[in-house]
């Protein structure tokens, strides 16, 4: 018997990526920014250097605003009623922002203007983490990770998390303590770390009742990543490279 084809509707989450490692980024489609900054919930602040979000704290050193760990919650709600495009980075403390160069703060606004970067978008002061940029619609978001190592986790925690929503759904009626949620690691996402660099579909699935599958499909070269959504039931057409059980 030929076996029977998914359904999109079947898929919990779709998400692309494609991983420059030389340049320390990764560009993504069906990534938000909740799930980015829930994955980095732990940083003491964000510098914002496009928005439009208006309860900020401005640093007259720099002319540019952040936001700190305890308003991350009302930054994610102003943002899902009024998506716009973002540019953001970590930093540490205020005090930090105070030792940029003039260089260096021109060089925070070539990025933010451009979404690109003429050297390192790594600053010694702030020891950043990261860099985030998305469009208005999160059609297509690149980050720049310091270390590769936060690509990992970030892509694990997407499916966790996706995981964990899909099972409250469906044991609402059960008793919380009897549920044991299965999980990717990120060790387990770095073992495919090869495939990504090529461009793939990643598309999470339930399998039974207790075990999840990602399909993984490496997509052409020639791809825009800010169409992958968008030709979805194209691209499911295509034989999984690889299948990642959870």
């Amino acid at each position: 018997m030929a076996k029977k084809e998914k359904e999109i509707e079947e898929y919990l989450t779709h998400l692309y990526v494609h991983v420059n490692e030389v340049e320390h980024f990764a560009l993504f489609s069906g990534l938000s920014v909740q799930q980015f900054i829930r994955y980095f919930s732990d940083m003491p602040a964000l510098l914002l250097l496009k928005h439009q979000y208006e309860d900020s704290s401005f640093n007259m050193h720099t002319q540019l605003e952040f936001i700190v760990q305890e308003q991350y919650t009302h930054f994610l709600k102003d943002y899902s009623e009024r998506p716009t495009a973002i540019c953001l980075m970590d930093f540490t403390d205020e005090r930090k922002l105070n030792m940029l160069s003039p260089q260096e703060q021109a060089e925070l606004l070539y990025i933010a203007h451009k979404k690109e970067t003429f050297r390192s978008p790594f600053f010694y002061h702030l020891q950043n983490r990261f860099v985030y940029l998305t469009d208005e619609g999160e059609r297509i978001t690149k980050v720049y990770f310091r270390d590769i190592e936060d690509l990992n986790s970030l892509l694990a925690s997407i499916f966790n998390q996706q995981i964990s929503e899909k099972t409250k759904s469906t044991t609402f009626w059960r008793k919380k303590n009897n549920v044991i949620l299965p999980e990717i690691s990120a060790d387990k996402v770095e073992t495919y770390i090869d495939y990504y660099e090529d461009g793939v579909l990643m598309s999470l699935f339930k399998m039974n009742k207790i075990n999840y599958g990602i399909e993984i499909r490496s997509l052409p070269e020639n791809i825009f990543p800010d169409e992958v959504l968008d030709d979805l039931k194209l691209h499911l057409e295509k034989e999984p490279d690889l299948l990642i059980e959870i």
